[in-house]
C-alpha cells in the first residue's frame, strides 16, 4: 500500500519527495534489488559464455537476450516478488538467486545451467558490486550535475560582480576592500578542486566468495585462472577490481567518496553562511514572490531561508557520510554484519545533499546585488586605507609607519577623508606616490579582485 507523503516518516520520503526523487532510481530497496539481479544475470552470462566451466556450448544470442530482458524489464512487482521470497528464506540475496531460477524455469538452455546462478558467490560479491554501481551512475548522473548547476551560477555571479566593491569584513571587523565578485570566485574555486576529487574517487569491485580466496571457485574448477575472470568481470561492470579482500570488499573507496562529498558540503556551508550574512548587511538582496509571506507576524520580512534550508540539509548529510566514512571499512575480522544496515542509508546522505544543493542553487537565483548599499559601507570605512598607507611609507625608508598608521586610526571612530589626506600630505614620500594616495578611496582600493573574479569564468 502507497504511504500518503503526509504519513512519512523521512521528510525525504515526505515533504521533499520531489526534490529528491531522481535518486530513487539508485537507492530505493528496488533500486538495489534491480542492481542485484543484474550482477546476478552478467555473472551467470559470464559463466555461462565458457565452455570450459559449463561442458556445454555458449549460451545462445536468444538466451542472453532473454537474461537482458530480465534486466531491462524488471519491475516494482518483479521487486515484490522477490520480497515475498524473502519473507520465506529470510535472506535478500538468496532470495533474488531462487527469483531468478523461477523465471528462468521455462528455458531448458538456462535451466540446463541454472546452478550457475550464484555459482561459488557469496552475498557480499553481488552486494558489492551492486552498491559500487549504485554509487557511481547516481555520482555521475545525479550528483555532480547538481554540483555543476551550483558551479557554474557562481561562475556566472563571479563575472557580473566581478567590478562591484566591498568591504571586507576579517574577524567580523572592517578590513582590506574586495570585491562581490571575487568573493563568488573563490567558492568557484574551491568547488571545482572538491568536484574533481569526487569525480576521480575510483569504485572498487570484488567477486571472490566467502574469505576472498576463490575457495569453492577452486575446489570446482582447479585449473581455471579465476582471477584473471574475476577482475575482466568486474571491470566489465565498470568498477575497478579489488584483488585483496575479506568477505567484504573493505569499503575504502566508499570512504573516500563519501568523504569528497562532505567536504563539498563544507565549502557549501560556508557559502550558505557567507551569503547568510551578506543577505543580513543588504549586500544582497532576493527577489519575491506576490504570494509568498515571511513571517506570520512581521509582513516586511523576506529571509533567506534557502540558504538556510540548504545549511540544515548540509548537516544532516555530513554527519551520516562522516558515520559511513567511519564505520563502513572496520569490519570484524573476516565479516561482520554491522555494515549491512548502515549501507542502506547512502541514499539517505545522498538526499539530504541533494536537498541542500537544490536549496542553496533556489537561493542564488534569488540573489541581487545592492551596488548603493555596498558603497554606503564603504565610505564609512576610510581607516582601510591604513594599509595602502603604511606600505607605501614601507616602500620609502619612512619610519615607523606601521606604528604611525595604528596611532592614528587603530580603534578610532570618526576616520575620514579628510584626516587621512592631513597625514598623507606631511609625508616624505614622491609627489607622484602621493598624490596617488590622495586619490585613493576604500571603493577603489580593491588590488586584482575583479581581475581574478572574471578570470574564474576560464
Amino acid at each position: 500500500m502507497e504511504i500518503p507523503t503526509l504519513l512519512a516518516l523521512s521528510p525525504l520520503d515526505g515533504r521533499y519527495q520531489q526534490k529528491v526523487a531522481a535518486l530513487r532510481s539508485f537507492f530505493s530497496e528496488y533500486a538495489l534489488i534491480r542492481n542485484r539481479v543484474h550482477v546476478e544475470i552478467e555473472w551467470f552470462k559470464a559463466l555461462g559464455s565458457t565452455p570450459a566451466l559449463t561442458g556445454t556450448p555458449s549460451l545462445s544470442a536468444h538466451a542472453m537476450a532473454q537474461l537482458e530482458q530480465l534486466v531491462e524489464s524488471f519491475s516494482v512487482a518483479d521487486a515484490q516478488a522477490v520480497k515475498s521470497i524473502e519473507a520465506r528464506t529470510n535472506h535478500d540475496v538468496k532470495a533474488v538467486e531462487y527469483w531468478l531460477k523461477e523465471k528462468l524455469a521455462s528455458d531448458p538452455e538456462a535451466v540446463a545451467l541454472s546452478e550457475f546462478i550464484h555459482f561459488a558467490c557469496t552475498s557480499e560479491d553481488i552486494n558489492n558490486l551492486s552498491h559500487g554501481l549504485m554509487l557511481k551512475h547516481s555520482r555521475d548522473q545525479i550528483m555532480l550535475p547538481a554540483l555543476d548547476d551550483i558551479i557554474l551560477r557562481l561562475t556566472t555571479l563571479a563575472g557580473e560582480l566581478a567590478d562591484v566593491p566591498m568591504l571586507a569584513r576579517t574577524h567580523g571587523q572592517t578590513a582590506t576592500p574586495t570585491t562581490l565578485g571575487k568573493e563568488m570566485a573563490n567558492f568557484v574555486y574551491r568547488l571545482r578542486q572538491g568536484r574533481e576529487r569526487l569525480a576521480n574517487v575510483v569504485i572498487t569491485g570484488k567477486i571472490n566468495g566467502a574469505v576472498g580466496n576463490y575457495n569453492a571457485h577452486m575446489i570446482a574448477f582447479p585449473g581455471f585462472d579465476w582471477e584473471s575472470f574475476a577482475r575482466s568481470f568486474v571491470e566489465n561492470l565498470g568498477i575497478s577490481f579489488n584483488p585483496y579482500t575479506i568477505q567484504i570488499e573493505p569499503h575504502d573507496c566508499m570512504a573516500e567518496l563519501f568523504d569528497a562529498y562532505a567536504r563539498i558540503n563544507t565549502v557549501l556551508v560556508d557559502l550558505n553562511r557567507d551569503i547568510w550574512g551578506y543577505v543580513s548587511l543588504g549586500y544582497f538582496r532576493q527577489k519575491t514572490k506576490a504570494d509568498e509571506v515571511g513571517s506570520s507576524t512581521m509582513p516586511h520580512k523576506v529571509n533567506p531561508i534557502d540558504f538556510e534550508n540548504s545549511e540544515g540539509n548540509l548537516g544532516v548529510a555530513n554527519a551520516l557520510l562522516r558515520h559511513l566514512s567511519e564505520k563502513l571499512p572496520i569490519s570484524r575480522w573476516q565479516r561482520d554484519l554491522t555494515d549491512s544496515t548502515v549501507l542502506r542509508n547512502m541514499g539517505v546522505a545522498l538526499g539530504h545533499t541533494l536537498l541542500a544543493y537544490d536549496s542553496c542553487l533556489k537561493g542564488l537565483g534569488k540573489l541581487q546585488a545592492d551596488p548603493a548599499r555596498l558603497l554606503e559601507d564603504l565610505q564609512n570605512a576610510w581607516e582601510v586605507l591604513a594599509e595602502p598607507i603604511q606600505t607605501v611609507m614601507r616602500r620609502y625608508g619612512v619610519p615607523n609607519p606601521y606604528e604611525q598608521l595604528k596611532a592614528l586610526t587603530r580603534g578610532k571612530t570618526g576616520i575620514d577623508r579628510a584626516a587621512l589626506q592631513q597625514f598623507i600630505e606631511q609625508l616624505a614620500i614622491p609627489p607622484a606616490e602621493k598624490e596617488r594616495l590622495l586619490q585613493l578611496t576604500p571603493w577603489s582600493y580593491t588590488g586584482l579582485a575583479a581581475h581574478l573574479a572574471k578570470n574564474i569564468r576560464d
